[in-house]
């Protein structure tokens, strides 16, 4: 099979993945969306490196390059290009849309009628301002999240309206959402990796702080999954629509949890370290399963 990788970064998840995918018989072809171009007039107008005769038959998406609004709009239309040709890509577009917009995977959690903390998404900072007033106090703040933003980056706590700040720093889009502290008084939230429908892998996230991600000085723990999480976990996934993700969770205080995000370009250097799982191998498993079970994209024609 013609199977292509993207990953511009994070050599060990790349390393891993060329490996899982190596130990599969498939030798990959590496390349970034950024170097895809779009030729007219002759054939197949989407050219993709490595593949001069053919489309690839799957891409594996580890990263997308990053770059303008306007280069990642033509970077997804890359990838929705390649899906309306027949070429399996993990995960889809649609799907890293739908994750990437914070906003998007909220409303898709609460129609599924998944519980997840209170959210609300606003565009202008006075609405925003009276959610704060009647929803905020000293001590139960509310978390404000930028909408495209991962590894706990550019999180902050909000008690009160005059915390929040202008549009322009939140490129007008307030998405905040309600504070769900531990009884135990710990700085504790889970993750759980799904691929192909099931949860394969989950740690416990443990922090000195609010903020646990293990990229911002989290510490992965081993942890004994209930099965209500691993279904819950499915369960937000399959809402989403990834392929593979990793679903944070948090305890909701009633003895059930919660979802907090779907991630669909998850790093898991840190849950690889607590757990048996080869999870490279599973998502090279799931992702070739399902490019061999797939129709053949069209051939450039010259």
């Amino acid at each position: 099979m013609r199977i292509g990788l993207a990953a511009d970064n994070g050599t060990w998840h790349k390393n891993r993945l060329l490996a899982a995918l190596r130990a599969s018989g498939v030798e990959p072809v590496l390349f970034s969306l950024a170097d895809v171009a779009v030729v007219t007039g002759g054939g197949e107008p989407l050219r993709v490196p490595g593949f001069p005769d053919a489309l690839p038959d799957g891409v594996l998406m580890r990263t997308i390059a990053g770059g303008t609004f306007e280069a990642t709009t033509m970077r997804l239309g890359v990838l929705h290009a390649l899906v309306a040709a027949g070429v399996t890509v993990w995960n889809a577009p649609s799907a890293i849309e739908r994750s990437v917009d914070k906003a998007a995977t909220s409303l898709l959690i609460d129609r599924a009628g998944l519980p997840t903390p209170a959210t609300w998404v606003f565009s202008k900072r006075e609405a925003a301002a009276a959610l704060v007033a009647a929803e905020a106090r000293p001590g139960a703040p509310l978390v404000l999240k930028p909408l495209f933003g991962s590894q706990g980056e550019g999180l902050a706590l909000i008690e009160r309206p005059e915390d929040l700040p202008d549009e322009e720093a939140v490129a007008r889009v307030y998405y905040l959402q309600r504070y769900v502290p531990r009884r135990d008084g710990l700085w504790r939230d889970y993750r759980v990796f799904v691929c192909d429908g099931r949860a394969i892998a989950g740690m416990i996230r443990e922090g000195d702080g609010w903020i646990t991600n293990v990229h911002r000085g989290g510490r992965p723990l081993p942890w004994a999954m209930p099965r209500a999480a691993a279904e819950l976990a499915e369960a937000a996934a399959a809402a989403v629509g990834v392929d593979y993700s990793g679903v944070d969770l948090v305890e909701d205080g009633e003895g059930g949890f919660s979802v907090l995000e779907v991630n669909s370009m998850p790093a898991w250097s840190g849950l690889q370290t607590v757990c048996e799982t080869d999870i490279a191998a599973a998502v090279v498993r799931g992702f070739l399963a399902a490019a061999r079970g797939a129709s053949r994209p069209r051939l450039v024609v010259a």
